[in-house]
């Protein structure tokens, strides 16, 4: 097996470990840091904030990962510039360390969340203000993360579509699915959305699907060795 294969497999197992640690935490977060409550519910389940902040730190370590593992294949090719190789690494980093701010505001409110159990329930205006600033500063982070992931999504697609290192469909599969998420991401900014809502969650379907076909399509298939230089 060359090197091309492994980095290959690599890269593809590292986008579904991205995934799955991303939807797991989604999910095991649930309902907890919605309503009045957030400060009493995360201090009754603490175990479960630690949980997802382990599997949001995973994610946000592997997505940088990807773009080290994928690079010295994308510099390789004749036909892609190796500067934009290099804003792409610089993108998915930038993405995990916006994703780790997000993560130490949810450590934040476990700690606040102790310290009210502490002190015996006080006046909850005090822990309620810090309490919202560390949620938005936390959406804000995911938001401004998944940002830098479409932009970086689209020069990856886009160096991959140049050099032909994987079907051409895939790649603007992904090119269009990019954009979809952006917009996705900014429309609570411009009218107020849920990010949660089904609108929402159909502009982002199409470059989760992709990611995951792109995945198991770099396992099974590998690159195109024929588009890659020594």
């Amino acid at each position: 097996m060359n090197s091309s294969r492994k980095t290959a497999i690599i890269v593809g197992v590292l986008y579904i470990v991205a995934t799955v640690a991303g939807v797991l935490s989604v999910v095991s977060l649930g309902s907890l840091l919605d309503g009045p409550d957030v400060l009493i519910n995360v201090a009754a389940n603490e175990n479960q904030v630690i949980m997802v902040a382990l599997l949001e730190l995973v994610m946000a370590i592997t997505v940088a990962g990807i773009a080290f593992m994928i690079y010295p294949i994308l510099k390789k090719n004749s036909e892609v510039k190796e500067g934009l190789a290099r804003w792409y690494v610089g993108t998915r980093i930038t993405e995990g360390g916006i994703f780790l701010v997000a993560i130490l505001g949810l450590l934040s409110i476990l700690t606040l969340s102790r310290e009210f159990v502490l002190a015996g329930a006080p006046d909850a205006s005090y822990f309620q203000t810090i309490t919202n600033v560390l949620l938005v500063v936390s959406d804000y982070a995911w938001m401004l993360g998944y940002t830098v992931f479409c932009l970086g999504a689209l020069m990856l697609y886009y160096l991959l579509y140049q050099s032909k290192l994987i079907p051409r469909w895939l790649s603007v599969w992904g090119l269009i699915g990019a954009p979809l998420m952006l917009a996705a991401g900014l429309l609570p900014l411009l009218i107020n959305e849920d990010p949660n809502s089904l609108l929402s969650m159909a502009m982002n379907f199409p470059i989760a699907l992709q990611e995951m076909v792109f995945a198991v399509w770099l396992i099974v298939k590998g690159f195109n060795t024929s588009a890659i230089t020594a």
